[in-house]
């Protein structure tokens, strides 16, 4: 979509295709030079740390090619199991809807243009 990659993850992934997921998002980041990535979850329903990692090493891989990530739909038990695990996905803006993830993407892409990469959300500097 334009410069922002749409990542939608029906089913709970096991390692291999977690493993699969992080490998192909990044090629395609380089390949088109995204600058945004918005990773929708919410038909995700259990979440393990190994795929908690993914989700950061994705974040953190993006950022290193000059892109943003987003995590969208997220299940209340999802964020409490990540949480307990010891996985908050520091540096991963997170929103309710694709519609909000989307709005936050574009921001922090603004921003980022404009030489000012923090984005302000609810009082809170990112």
């Amino acid at each position: 979509m334009g410069n922002l990659l749409l990542v939608t993850i029906q089913v709970d992934l096991y390692d291999k295709l977690a493993e699969t997921l992080e490998a192909d998002l990044v090629q395609m980041i380089n390949k088109t030079n995204a600058k945004g990535v918005l990773i929708d979850i919410s038909a995700v329903s259990i979440i393990d740390s190994f795929m908690g990692r993914i989700i950061g090493n994705i974040a953190t891989m993006s950022r290193i090619l000059d892109a943003e990530t987003v995590v969208v739909g997220m299940q209340p038990a999802v964020a409490i199991t990540l949480v307990e695990l010891g996985l908050p996905l520091n540096g991963v803006a997170s929103a309710l809807s694709v519609d909000k993830g989307m709005d936050i993407l574009k921001k922090k892409i603004e921003r980022k243009e404009g030489g000012n990469d923090t984005i302000e959300r609810d009082g809170f500097i990112e």
